[in-house]
């Protein structure tokens, strides 16, 4: 003896039903988007934070192998320094072979990276410039700061001491919170 279906039995959702649950999405998503935004905001500064990092540990292990100052700063062109100390459009990585009392890229120089930084990261720092040497000077030790233009993630920091080893950074030596003057 099978099992009969009843015909009354409705197969399929009302528009009652579809209304509620289209209206608790709509809530759920408007809520979870801003959090959402602020994750995607918070990888973004950090993909900025590593590739500064990365560079610095570059620079220093570049100097030593090949006994050279390596120097970084900021350029909008990815060939030649920027006179000014604007890091938010993007820096080189070069060795400095002339040793050029100031820190700027000659034509022939290697370039060992280039750097274009994001539209929504804003990057500030204390020097106009990081020079990393072998071992007989000290580096250029200093901070890069780097922060949301938007605000959704808090800022964090490069900190290249005077051996020229960097570290990432949330916080002062006070104990505040890095911040970008406006």
């Amino acid at each position: 003896m099978g099992i009969r279906p009843d015909r009354h039995a409705s197969s399929g959702y009302s528009l009652y039903e579809l209304v509620v649950t289209l209206g608790i999405a709509s809530v759920l998503f408007g809520l979870g988007l801003p959090a959402f935004d602020g994750l995607i905001a918070d990888k973004r500064l950090r993909a900025e934070t590593d590739a500064l990092f990365h560079a610095a540990h570059l620079g220093r292990q570049e100097s030593i192998i090949r006994r050279r100052v390596v120097t970084i700063c900021p350029s909008t062109d990815g060939e030649f320094c920027d006179p000014g100390n604007n890091w938010s459009d993007g820096w080189i990585l070069f060795v400095n072979e002339s040793r050029a009392s100031r820190e700027e890229r000659d034509p022939g120089e290697p370039i060992l990276m280039r750097h274009e930084v994001a539209d929504a990261i804003e990057i500030q720092a204390n020097r106009r410039h990081f020079s990393f040497r072998s071992t007989e000077l000290r580096a250029t030790n200093g901070t890069l700061i780097a922060c949301d233009r938007g605000t959704r993630a808090d800022a964090r920091a490069v900190v290249v001491n005077y051996l020229g080893r960097p570290r990432v950074a949330y916080r002062n030596r006070r104990g505040d919170p890095y911040r970008c003057a406006r």
